[in-house]
């Protein structure tokens, strides 16, 4: 990694992009005036947007090339073609230590199938996983696996729990975090084969986690868990349920406070606490998806994401990159093969 870090952003990629990528850029280094930045994508439509901030302009480099992946481009395509374009090349400047993490708003299945060919994954984790922080009643709580993996083992589930809890005492704070399973119900013999199994495994592993067994969708909110680990399919249902459901609640309330006099009164006196609601409840807030078990830090920003919420992923980025995740979630990982040597030597001694 190098001494100073430096952001490799993938300038092309979202439905904004360049323009959120750059002004994300220059709204983060006011948070972070130490860390450099290199933008991948058109120099010939970069380089004056860039130049209009000259803060922005003398902690940035431009790096050239006019292919771009697209929204609807599938994965395999991107690993043939995509290798040299704005998202490639981001994430081969990580691969080859001349950046600290790569952020792209780009096509999710293009990122994280290229980020797993060019990167590869940690010893001990077969497959990668998608975490993103999500609004709580206590705060915020890490969810994974938002979308990178449709069907799970319990060996995945035990590794997204062990990464999970990793990237939460980091990021959160968190000494000993609550670990749960997303499952439909919470009684042990609720779910599939899988999910079983791993709740199996993380009730008996010796980390620095709490396992709080299984919690049910209406726990997400309740923030019952700091961690939540699920397979692909049902964390990105959730993500999008909970997304959708703050944009509800916010389009109620707005409507709610129109319909009479007093009510828009009544909204004058409320507005210092609707908009700390708002802000709690934007997905703009908590933007910035890790990419968790590769061999260096790849951050997903939403595609939809506005200049506050790339910035947000950008500061992500380098979050991460200034705090070790990679060797602390190697270290989990060890004590958790530690954990089934044991068990397995104990057994083969009965």
């Amino acid at each position: 990694m190098p001494d100073a870090l430096n952001i490799a952003l993938d300038a092309m990629g979202g439905d904004h992009a360049p323009d959120v990528v750059v002004e994300g850029a220059a709204l983060s280094r006011i948070r972070h005036p130490e860390v450099h930045f290199t933008f991948y994508g058109d120099e010939a439509v970069l380089k004056p947007m860039v130049a209009k901030d000259e803060a922005l302009s003398a902690v940035s480099t431009i790096v050239h090339t006019d292919i771009v992946i697209s929204p609807d481009m599938k994965a395999g395509q991107a690993l043939r073609q995509g290798r040299a374009s704005s998202m490639g090349l981001a994430v081969m400047a990580v691969k080859e230590g001349q950046a600290s993490a790569a952020v792209s708003g780009g096509n999710t299945g293009a990122l994280m199938a290229l980020s797993k060919f060019i990167l590869r994954t940690m010893p001990g984790i077969d497959r990668p996983a998608l975490v993103a922080l999500m609004p709580t009643i206590n705060g915020e709580s890490a969810m994974l696996d938002l979308g990178a993996n449709v069907e799970c083992s319990d060996d995945n589930l035990v590794q997204f729990a062990v990464m999970g809890a990793a990237y939460a005492r980091l990021v959160l704070g968190l000494s000993r975090p609550k670990v749960g399973l997303l499952n439909i119900g919470s009684e042990d013999l609720k779910g599939h084969g899988s999910v079983r199994l791993a709740a199996d495994r993380l009730r008996n592993a010796d980390l620095p986690h709490e396992f709080v067994g299984f919690i049910e969708g209406n726990d997400i909110g309740h923030g019952k868990a700091d961690v939540i680990v699920s397979d692909g399919f049902t964390g990105n249902i959730a993500l999008k349920t909970v997304e959708g459901t703050a944009v509800l609640i916010m389009s109620l309330l707005e409507k709610a406070f129109g319909i009479s006099l007093f009510s828009k009164l009544g909204y004058l006196l409320a507005r210092g606490g609707l908009k700390s609601l708002r802000n709690h409840m934007d997905p703009n807030t908590h933007n910035g998806g890790m990419m968790l078990g590769l061999n260096g830090l790849v951050i997903k920003s939403h595609g939809g994401a506005n200049t506050a919420g790339f910035a947000s992923a950008i500061d992500v980025a380098i979050e991460l990159a200034a705090g070790n995740l990679q060797e602390r979630i190697a270290a989990d990982l060890s004590a958790m093969e530690s954990d089934g040597d044991a068990a397995t030597e104990e057994t083969a001694i009965a």
